[in-house]
């Protein structure tokens, strides 16, 4: 069972005319409405009462059919011009017959420059609230890009000025340019859409956004929430040159480096080929000059050791050690002669005095030694008896002898 008038799928399905006339009658359901948008164009037929605008939402590609009465207009915003931001109090209505949504408006109101700015001030606070101005996120750009993306008005002075300025600095560099409407309703679609194209790029190191200075209406589509969010969520580094110096809409906080004008954006994303010349050369200079140094010392360092003595006459270390080993062996056999003197001489003095304590010094003088059989020194006659057998050792020779009495 399907409640609220809805119908299943087994049942007959609805004519377009009945789901126009139902969402007509949904849609007046709503009551009038306040409406902030940018007016696209406005179309005032002569002699007619009815007047119509094109009311555009600068953050989207979308818009709506505006009727009001031109005594409405003009009491609100006589001045009205194509461009300019208004409030409305409308109606939306739904064209049942034609299945288009329109509003009529019975109250217009131009948006002055003061409140403009208040809104700016508002969305500033809000954006740097979520960090999208935050310095530690912005990206530092490439030395020397391979291939830049220009996005910027045709044929527009900024376009040249960046063109003409790079290329005189590095007159080799690339660029892909993307024209667009650098003010107006559709500013806002065509920048964010050419950014998401240029980002897509693999061969796109720099996205650079310019324009030539203007009042704060004609920059207003640079301080654009969703132009902002899109240049934040770019992977590839976005240089904001719009305006000139004092100019500062809310793109130039958001990208990763802010240019104060297109001569100046063209500064920032090429380097000077002349300055890089004279840099190398300056660097090659006090490489040179540096290795030269560098040279010089150890030449200096060579020239010192090979001064000395044991390097200008090797042979000299040698012959003092050669003199030095003669000088030991010669003290050496000094040494060992007197030892060996001393050794002699006190080798005779003891054989001299073993000669005079030996029995043969004694025999030499005449004694002689007396033995018994056994070989006992005898040293009393009464150690003796008669007929004892002995022994008489001289100096040279021995004699037998026996004990008589």
């Amino acid at each position: 069972m399907v409640s609220d008038g809805a119908r299943s799928s087994a049942e007959e399905p609805w004519p377009v005319r009945v789901v126009s006339q139902k969402v007509g009658a949904w849609i007046a359901k709503l009551g009038w409405v306040w409406v902030d948008g940018q007016v696209a164009q406005i179309s005032r037929r002569p002699g007619a009462s009815t007047v119509f605008l094109t009311l555009r939402d600068p953050s989207a590609d979308l818009s709506l059919t505006v009727t009001t009465n031109r005594d409405v207009l003009d009491a609100g915003a006589p001045e009205l011009r194509e461009g300019a931001r208004v409030v409305l109090h409308a109606k939306p209505e739904f064209y049942a017959a034609r299945g288009t949504l329109s509003l009529r408006a019975d109250e217009i109101r131009q948006v002055g420059l003061g409140e403009l700015l208040a809104r700016l001030e508002k969305l500033k606070k809000l954006l740097a609230a979520e960090g999208l101005f935050d310095r530690a996120r912005k990206r530092r750009l490439p030395f020397l890009p391979g291939r830049i993306g220009l996005i910027t008005g045709r044929a527009s002075a900024a376009e040249r000025d960046v063109l003409t300025n790079a290329r005189r600095r590095w007159p080799a560099v690339e660029f892909r340019t993307v024209n667009v409407a650098v003010q107006g309703p559709s500013a806002v679609p065509q920048i964010i859409d050419a950014l998401r194209v240029l980002d897509a790029d693999p061969t796109i190191d720099v996205i650079v956004i310019a324009r030539g200075g203007g009042g704060i209406e004609d920059l207003l589509p640079f301080s654009d929430e969703a132009l902002c969010r899109a240049v934040f969520g770019c992977r590839t580094p976005v240089v904001s040159a719009i305006g000139h110096e004092t100019d500062a809409p809310l793109i130039d906080y958001v990208a990763d480096v802010r240019a104060s004008t297109p001569t100046d954006a063209a500064k920032r994303v090429v380097p000077d080929l002349t300055e890089e010349v004279r840099l190398i050369g300056q660097a090659r200079h006090r490489l040179e000059r540096a290795v030269r140094n560098l040279v010089d010392r150890e030449s200096h360092r060579l020239d010192g050791l090979r001064s000395r003595p044991v390097l200008a006459r090797p042979q000299v270390m040698v012959e003092q050690r050669a003199t030095d080993v003669t000088a030991l062996r010669q003290r050496a056999g000094r040494c060992l002669d007197h030892r060996l003197a001393a050794a002699d001489d006190e080798l005779r003095h003891t054989l001299a005095r073993l000669r005079a304590l030996s029995p043969a010094a004694t025999l030499d003088r005449g004694y002689a030694i007396v033995q018994r059989a056994d070989g006992h020194v005898v040293r009393a006659a009464a150690e003796v008896g008669k007929g004892d057998p002995l022994r008489v050792r001289l100096a040279d020779g021995e004699l037998a002898a026996t004990v008589d009495g």
